[in-house]
Protein backbone atom coordinates (compact mmCIF):
# COMPACT_ATOMS: atom_id res chain seq x y z
CA UNK A 1 0.00 0.00 0.00
CA UNK A 2 2.87 2.33 0.74
CA UNK A 3 5.09 1.09 -2.07
CA UNK A 4 4.70 4.41 -3.89
CA UNK A 5 6.24 6.15 -0.86
CA UNK A 6 9.17 3.81 -0.39
CA UNK A 7 9.85 3.70 -4.13
CA UNK A 8 10.46 7.45 -4.05
CA UNK A 9 12.69 7.49 -0.99
CA UNK A 10 14.58 10.73 -0.32
CA UNK A 11 18.27 9.87 -0.97
CA UNK A 12 19.58 10.99 2.44
CA UNK A 13 22.16 8.22 2.75
CA UNK A 14 23.28 8.48 -0.87
CA UNK A 15 23.72 12.25 -0.57
CA UNK A 16 25.78 11.86 2.60
CA UNK A 17 27.94 9.19 0.95
CA UNK A 18 28.53 11.45 -2.06
CA UNK A 19 29.60 14.32 0.20
CA UNK A 20 32.06 12.14 2.11
CA UNK A 21 33.44 10.66 -1.09
CA UNK A 22 33.96 14.16 -2.50
CA UNK A 23 35.74 15.33 0.66
CA UNK A 24 37.92 12.23 0.73
CA UNK A 25 38.99 12.72 -2.87
CA UNK A 26 39.45 16.51 -2.86
CA UNK A 27 40.40 17.51 0.69
CA UNK A 28 43.01 14.88 1.51
CA UNK A 29 45.63 17.54 2.33
CA UNK A 30 43.30 19.15 4.89
CA UNK A 31 42.51 15.90 6.70
CA UNK A 32 46.16 14.86 6.62
CA UNK A 33 47.16 18.15 8.23
CA UNK A 34 44.43 17.82 10.83
CA UNK A 35 45.51 14.26 11.57
CA UNK A 36 49.13 15.32 12.07
CA UNK A 37 48.08 18.14 14.41
CA UNK A 38 45.87 15.81 16.45
CA UNK A 39 48.58 13.17 16.65
CA UNK A 40 51.06 15.78 17.88
CA UNK A 41 48.65 16.98 20.58
CA UNK A 42 47.89 13.44 21.71
CA UNK A 43 51.57 12.46 21.76
CA UNK A 44 52.52 15.54 23.81
CA UNK A 45 49.85 14.99 26.48
CA UNK A 46 50.57 11.26 26.60
CA UNK A 47 54.28 11.97 27.10
CA UNK A 48 53.50 14.33 29.99
CA UNK A 49 51.35 11.72 31.71
CA UNK A 50 53.42 8.59 31.11
CA UNK A 51 57.03 9.78 31.29
CA UNK A 52 57.14 10.80 34.99
CA UNK A 53 56.66 8.29 37.79
CA UNK A 54 52.94 7.62 38.38
CA UNK A 55 53.11 9.06 41.89
CA UNK A 56 54.50 12.32 40.48
CA UNK A 57 51.48 12.57 38.16
CA UNK A 58 49.17 11.74 41.06
CA UNK A 59 50.80 14.47 43.16
CA UNK A 60 50.28 16.96 40.33
CA UNK A 61 46.57 16.18 40.06
CA UNK A 62 46.14 16.38 43.83
CA UNK A 63 47.91 19.76 43.85
CA UNK A 64 45.72 20.96 40.97
CA UNK A 65 42.65 19.85 42.91
CA UNK A 66 43.78 21.91 45.90
CA UNK A 67 44.34 24.99 43.71
CA UNK A 68 40.83 24.69 42.22
CA UNK A 69 38.81 23.48 45.21
CA UNK A 70 40.76 24.40 48.37
CA UNK A 71 39.29 21.31 50.00
CA UNK A 72 41.43 18.66 51.67
CA UNK A 73 38.52 16.20 51.45
CA UNK A 74 38.40 16.49 47.67
CA UNK A 75 42.19 16.18 47.49
CA UNK A 76 42.06 13.03 49.61
CA UNK A 77 39.34 11.59 47.38
CA UNK A 78 41.38 12.25 44.24
CA UNK A 79 44.47 10.71 45.86
CA UNK A 80 42.58 7.57 46.93
CA UNK A 81 40.98 7.32 43.48
CA UNK A 82 44.38 7.26 41.79
CA UNK A 83 45.65 4.72 44.32
CA UNK A 84 42.68 2.50 43.40
CA UNK A 85 43.58 2.80 39.71
CA UNK A 86 47.20 1.86 40.45
CA UNK A 87 46.02 -1.03 42.61
CA UNK A 88 43.90 -2.38 39.75
CA UNK A 89 46.89 -2.05 37.36
CA UNK A 90 45.08 0.25 34.92
CA UNK A 91 47.49 3.16 35.02
CA UNK A 92 48.53 3.03 31.35
CA UNK A 93 44.95 2.72 30.12
CA UNK A 94 43.86 5.54 32.45
CA UNK A 95 46.53 7.93 31.18
CA UNK A 96 45.51 7.09 27.59
CA UNK A 97 41.87 7.87 28.36
CA UNK A 98 42.79 11.09 30.19
CA UNK A 99 44.87 12.03 27.13
CA UNK A 100 41.83 11.55 24.90
CA UNK A 101 39.69 13.61 27.29
CA UNK A 102 42.24 16.43 27.60
CA UNK A 103 42.79 16.54 23.83
CA UNK A 104 39.04 16.76 23.26
CA UNK A 105 38.82 19.54 25.86
CA UNK A 106 41.55 21.56 24.15
CA UNK A 107 39.91 21.27 20.73
CA UNK A 108 36.34 21.78 21.94
CA UNK A 109 37.10 24.81 24.11
CA UNK A 110 39.28 26.47 21.46
CA UNK A 111 36.53 26.00 18.88
CA UNK A 112 33.38 26.07 20.99
CA UNK A 113 33.97 29.19 23.11
CA UNK A 114 34.60 31.56 20.15
CA UNK A 115 31.60 30.13 18.29
CA UNK A 116 29.44 30.57 21.40
CA UNK A 117 30.59 34.19 21.78
CA UNK A 118 29.90 34.92 18.11
CA UNK A 119 26.47 33.27 18.32
CA UNK A 120 25.58 35.36 21.40
CA UNK A 121 26.32 38.53 19.40
CA UNK A 122 24.57 37.26 16.27
CA UNK A 123 21.18 35.74 17.29
CA UNK A 124 20.24 34.96 13.69
CA UNK A 125 23.43 32.91 13.31
CA UNK A 126 22.51 30.91 16.43
CA UNK A 127 19.05 30.29 14.96
CA UNK A 128 20.68 28.55 11.99
CA UNK A 129 23.27 26.86 14.21
CA UNK A 130 20.82 25.21 16.63
CA UNK A 131 19.61 22.45 14.24
CA UNK A 132 23.24 21.55 13.50
CA UNK A 133 24.01 21.32 17.22
CA UNK A 134 20.90 19.18 17.74
CA UNK A 135 22.04 16.87 14.95
CA UNK A 136 25.55 16.57 16.41
CA UNK A 137 24.20 15.61 19.84
CA UNK A 138 21.37 13.27 18.78
CA UNK A 139 22.90 11.41 15.84
CA UNK A 140 24.04 8.00 17.14
CA UNK A 141 27.71 8.22 18.02
CA UNK A 142 28.52 5.08 16.05
CA UNK A 143 27.55 6.95 12.88
CA UNK A 144 30.43 9.39 13.50
CA UNK A 145 32.89 6.51 13.42
CA UNK A 146 32.23 5.74 9.74
CA UNK A 147 33.51 9.04 8.26
CA UNK A 148 36.18 9.21 10.97
CA UNK A 149 37.59 5.90 9.74
CA UNK A 150 37.26 6.98 6.10
CA UNK A 151 39.20 10.22 6.66
CA UNK A 152 41.64 9.26 9.43
CA UNK A 153 41.99 5.47 9.48
CA UNK A 154 42.28 3.52 12.73
CA UNK A 155 43.73 4.81 15.99
CA UNK A 156 43.45 7.63 18.50
CA UNK A 157 42.77 10.37 15.94
CA UNK A 158 39.41 9.05 14.63
CA UNK A 159 38.38 8.41 18.23
CA UNK A 160 39.26 12.01 19.08
CA UNK A 161 37.39 13.38 16.04
CA UNK A 162 34.24 11.39 16.89
CA UNK A 163 34.49 12.58 20.49
CA UNK A 164 34.86 16.23 19.45
CA UNK A 165 31.83 16.08 17.14
CA UNK A 166 29.70 14.62 19.93
CA UNK A 167 30.99 16.94 22.67
CA UNK A 168 31.39 20.28 20.84
CA UNK A 169 27.74 21.44 21.21
CA UNK A 170 28.10 21.58 25.01
CA UNK A 171 30.70 24.41 25.22
CA UNK A 172 28.99 26.25 22.35
CA UNK A 173 25.57 26.21 24.01
CA UNK A 174 26.81 27.08 27.50
CA UNK A 175 29.10 29.87 26.28
CA UNK A 176 26.21 31.28 24.26
CA UNK A 177 23.95 31.08 27.31
CA UNK A 178 26.48 32.79 29.58
CA UNK A 179 27.33 35.65 27.22
CA UNK A 180 23.78 36.27 26.01
CA UNK A 181 22.46 36.42 29.59
CA UNK A 182 24.77 39.28 30.60
CA UNK A 183 22.47 41.96 32.14
CA UNK A 184 21.83 44.89 29.86
CA UNK A 185 22.50 47.28 32.76
CA UNK A 186 26.11 46.09 32.95
CA UNK A 187 26.57 46.45 29.20
CA UNK A 188 25.03 49.91 29.14
CA UNK A 189 27.16 51.05 32.09
CA UNK A 190 30.34 49.81 30.42
CA UNK A 191 29.49 51.55 27.15
CA UNK A 192 28.54 54.74 29.01
CA UNK A 193 32.06 54.86 30.45
CA UNK A 194 33.51 54.58 26.94
CA UNK A 195 34.36 50.88 26.84
CA UNK A 196 35.22 49.54 23.41
CA UNK A 197 33.52 46.35 22.10
CA UNK A 198 36.63 44.33 23.00
CA UNK A 199 36.68 45.79 26.51
CA UNK A 200 33.00 45.01 26.94
CA UNK A 201 33.68 41.42 25.86
CA UNK A 202 36.76 40.75 27.99
CA UNK A 203 35.90 42.83 31.06
CA UNK A 204 32.12 42.41 31.30
CA UNK A 205 30.66 39.59 29.23
CA UNK A 206 33.32 36.91 29.67
CA UNK A 207 33.73 37.43 33.46
CA UNK A 208 29.95 37.26 33.84
CA UNK A 209 29.77 34.14 31.63
CA UNK A 210 32.75 32.41 33.30
CA UNK A 211 30.62 30.08 35.49
CA UNK A 212 28.73 28.91 32.40
CA UNK A 213 31.96 28.47 30.45
CA UNK A 214 33.42 26.40 33.30
CA UNK A 215 30.23 24.34 33.32
CA UNK A 216 30.82 23.80 29.62
CA UNK A 217 34.34 22.59 30.38
CA UNK A 218 32.98 20.20 32.99
CA UNK A 219 30.39 18.85 30.54
CA UNK A 220 33.07 18.52 27.88
CA UNK A 221 35.16 16.34 30.18
CA UNK A 222 32.24 14.17 31.27
CA UNK A 223 30.93 13.66 27.73
CA UNK A 224 34.43 12.94 26.43
CA UNK A 225 34.92 10.29 29.08
CA UNK A 226 31.61 8.71 28.10
CA UNK A 227 33.06 8.21 24.61
CA UNK A 228 36.09 6.11 25.63
CA UNK A 229 34.32 2.81 24.90
CA UNK A 230 33.01 4.04 21.54
CA UNK A 231 36.47 5.38 20.62
CA UNK A 232 37.96 1.97 21.40
CA UNK A 233 35.94 0.51 18.54
CA UNK A 234 38.07 2.47 16.06
CA UNK A 235 41.38 1.56 17.64
CA UNK A 236 41.74 4.30 20.26
CA UNK A 237 43.73 3.17 23.29
CA UNK A 238 42.47 3.61 26.83
CA UNK A 239 39.96 2.20 29.27
CA UNK A 240 37.52 1.41 26.50
CA UNK A 241 39.78 -1.36 25.19
CA UNK A 242 39.38 -3.73 28.19
CA UNK A 243 35.63 -3.01 28.23
CA UNK A 244 35.31 -4.03 24.58
CA UNK A 245 37.54 -7.06 25.20
CA UNK A 246 35.40 -8.07 28.19
CA UNK A 247 32.26 -7.79 26.07
CA UNK A 248 33.73 -9.93 23.29
CA UNK A 249 34.93 -12.56 25.77
CA UNK A 250 31.89 -12.31 28.09
CA UNK A 251 34.44 -11.70 30.85
CA UNK A 252 32.57 -10.37 33.90
CA UNK A 253 35.73 -9.86 35.98
CA UNK A 254 37.48 -7.74 33.35
CA UNK A 255 34.31 -5.81 32.56
CA UNK A 256 33.64 -4.77 36.16
CA UNK A 257 37.30 -3.93 36.81
CA UNK A 258 37.60 -1.59 33.85
CA UNK A 259 34.07 -0.28 34.33
CA UNK A 260 34.72 0.73 37.94
CA UNK A 261 37.96 2.42 36.94
CA UNK A 262 36.07 4.51 34.36
CA UNK A 263 33.54 5.48 37.06
CA UNK A 264 36.32 6.47 39.47
CA UNK A 265 38.04 8.61 36.81
CA UNK A 266 34.75 10.31 35.94
CA UNK A 267 33.93 11.13 39.58
CA UNK A 268 37.46 12.38 40.25
CA UNK A 269 37.44 14.73 37.28
CA UNK A 270 33.96 15.96 38.18
CA UNK A 271 34.95 16.68 41.80
CA UNK A 272 38.12 18.42 40.67
CA UNK A 273 36.28 20.90 38.46
CA UNK A 274 32.83 21.33 40.03
CA UNK A 275 32.44 24.46 42.14
CA UNK A 276 29.81 23.22 44.50
CA UNK A 277 30.07 23.16 48.27
CA UNK A 278 33.13 20.95 48.74
CA UNK A 279 34.14 21.98 52.28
Amino acid sequence: MLDWLTDNKIPVGAAAADVFDFLRDNAEFFFEGMSNAMEGLIAAILWLLQTPHPLVVVAFFVALTWVIQRSWKTCLFVFLGFLFILNQDYWEETTESITLVMSACVVCMLVGVPIGIFAAHKPKFYTYLRPILDLMQTLPTFVYLIPAIVFFGIGMVPGLIATVIFVLPAPIRLTYLGVSSTPQQLLEAARAFGATPNQVLFKVELPYALPQIMAGLNQTIMLSLSMVVVAALVGADGLGVPVVRALNQVNTKLGFESGFVIVVVAIMLDRMLSKGDQK
